[in-house]
């Protein structure tokens, strides 16, 4: 995806995130640009999953996150909206371990939907779609009032994934979902990413560097708070990226 013609989704400027004394993230910007997959990717304690949370004002819900600098959605920044609910429900999350809901399988994915209003057949639609989207309705498809704790750890993340998707979101934030995940089914989720960015815009954090090189269009390295680079995918890869330490990491010399 080209620079030069996309249009903006998400613009970051001069990040930091700090849990008191320390500095989580450092000065980042960068952008993030509509229907792409954009792929973080650095070691443990590099900013990685700090960043999504600033992303959806996390923070509010951390005592010790101070957060600077701005993060703009579709050129407003996410802290000046007074509907918190708004922002999330355009900006859906998906952190490594699933959290459902303490209600069946349906209930978990029609939670969103029904507090926008929709009911009966519509509804019943949703949560297949969203189901089906995150590679879980064939397996659940008979059971669907069963309660969502009771399923494995792999398909409650899916589980979760449906849940975000079920809210419609214009930008969709995944945090390392296949730690929980088989590699089958990774694979199954991967394919249903690449047709989600027909819709919508996705931020990858992995500690995959090869699904990262899969799937992202764009990907960052973020390394001890810092945004090392960020660049085509292709091009970080095969040793044209601009910073060393970049080539080291995705070639496993550290991390």
């Amino acid at each position: 995806m080209a620079a030069t013609t996309a249009t903006e989704k998400l613009k970051v400027r001069d990040l930091t995130i700090r849990y008191g004394d320390t500095v989580a993230l450092n000065g980042a910007s960068l952008e993030v640009y509509e229907n792409e997959i954009f792929g973080v990717i650095g070691p443990a304690n590099s900013g990685k999953t700090s960043f999504l949370r600033a992303i959806n004002r996390m923070d509010e819900m951390t005592s010790n996150m101070h957060v600077s600098g701005e993060v703009l959605f579709n050129g407003r920044d996410v802290s000046h909206w007074r509907n918190l609910y708004a922002l999330r429900s355009r900006i859906g999350v998906v952190f490594p371990l699933p959290v459902g809901l303490p209600m069946s399988i349906y209930e978990n994915v029609a939670f969103a939907p029904k507090l926008r209003g929709v009911r009966g057949a519509e509804l019943d639609e949703i949560v297949e779609r969203c189901l089906t989207r995150a590679a879980l309705w064939d397996e659940v498809k008979d059971r669907l009032k069963s309660l969502g704790s009771l399923l494995s750890g792999g398909q409650q993340q899916r589980l979760t994934i449906a849940r975000a998707l079920s809210q419609e979101p214009e930008l969709l934030l995944l945090d390392e979902f296949s730690i929980a995940v088989d590699p089958v089914t990774t694979m199954r989720i991967e394919d249903v990413l690449k047709e989600l960015k027909e819709e919508m815009t996705i931020i990858l954090v992995t500690n995959l560097v090869q699904q990262a090189r899969r799937l992202a269009d764009r990907t960052a390295f973020f390394l001890n708070g810092e945004v090392v680079e960020v660049g085509d995918t292709a091009e970080l890869f095969t040793r044209n990226a601009q910073d060393q330490r970049t080539t080291d990491y995705v070639e496993g010399r550290f991390g």
